[in-house]
């Protein structure tokens, strides 16, 4: 028994298992949305699928992400000690894992709904592809951002069945009202990833750019990098705010804004020390605070509807 959980720690730190807490949190919140404006709780069956979904999404793209890095890693005296390099893991075992979470992640999408088990291959490619990026963009941050925006849309989807479209006057189609707001969510979690990705790239700002790897951290450099990701931390504050006004909430989502604003503020005092310690409070703790409190925030407002905002 004691074996087996070894073997399972290892191949949980393989693919950073602890740093699903970073997008599962807002695809619950989404789920919980988009659940408020259909039918109420979408039951046991649905939430196990949606979070099976994110766990084999998350550990396909991250085992992915391990195996077209292990030369560069092993390089990386920061990454160097990962598994892959070392040899606790072997290729083909992470080859095994990614082809299995992938496969996973495509049946969990085929038990929930037509449209999401149709969406899932290319949802597959975007989180997968993002691995290849450094080497061809600068802007590989926003791709990273990309592929965990899926995470509220796929879980809205996974709820409504689509996005809600209605005739206008013209008798083009737009989207109602409600479905603006996984679109809201997904926005603002690209420019969370960009600014915190930013201050995560700082690590690696010398070796990047004597080994011709591409970010916004090696076009720019540090400093204005760092300028970069707050005003992305902004951007994606002032988009969680628009979006508590479409969803009509109020005190609950109020304060829990004030608490995310001050651990973003809290995130760049300790990214501007430049150490690769507070780098890691600041992205990995700062980080998970503020997802858990977006998450418990929404949920608050959906389960006690009598505190709700109203639009005139």
């Amino acid at each position: 028994m004691r074996t087996i959980w070894i073997q399972l720690q290892k191949w949980a730190a393989f693919v950073k298992f602890s740093h699903t807490i970073f997008a599962l949190p807002f695809a619950l919140a989404s789920m919980a949305v988009a659940a408020r404006d259909q039918r109420g709780w979408p039951g046991w069956r649905l939430f196990t699928l949606i979070l099976l979904a994110m766990v084999c999404a998350r550990t396909c793209a991250m085992a992915f992400n391990r195996i077209v890095d292990r030369k560069l890693d092993a390089l990386n005296p920061r990454t160097a000690q990962r598994h892959l390099p070392t040899g606790q893991i072997t290729l083909a075992g992470a080859w095994t894992l990614c082809a299995a979470s992938a496969a996973g992640f495509v049946a969990a999408s085929y038990c929930i709904n037509p449209l999401c088990f149709y969406l899932s291959p290319v949802a597959l490619l975007v989180i997968c592809s993002y691995s290849l990026t450094k080497r061809v963009t600068d802007f590989t941050h926003f791709f990273l951002g990309a592929a965990l925006a899926l995470a509220p849309l796929g879980a809205w989807i996974a709820v409504t069945g689509g996005f809600d479209l209605f005739p206008t006057r013209d008798g083009s189609l737009s989207l109602r009202h409600s479905a603006l707001l996984p679109l809201l969510l997904s926005f603002a979690v690209v420019f969370w990833l960009v600014g915190f990705d930013l201050i995560y790239a700082l690590q690696d700002y010398e070796f990047d750019r004597r080994h011709g790897l591409r970010s916004l951290v090696v076009r720019w450099g540090v400093d204005n990098a760092l300028r970069a990701s707050l005003l992305s931390h902004l951007v994606m504050w002032l988009v969680l705010a628009l979006f508590g006004l479409l969803a009509r909430f109020w005190l609950a989502y109020l304060v829990g804004l004030v608490v995310i604003a001050g651990c973003l503020l809290l995130e760049h005092w300790l990214a501007r020390k430049r150490s690769l310690k507070w780098i890691h409070v600041s992205f990995f703790r700062m980080n998970a605070v503020i997802s858990m409190v977006f998450l418990t925030i929404t949920l608050a407002e959906v389960v006690f509807p009598r505190f709700r905002f109203h639009l005139p």
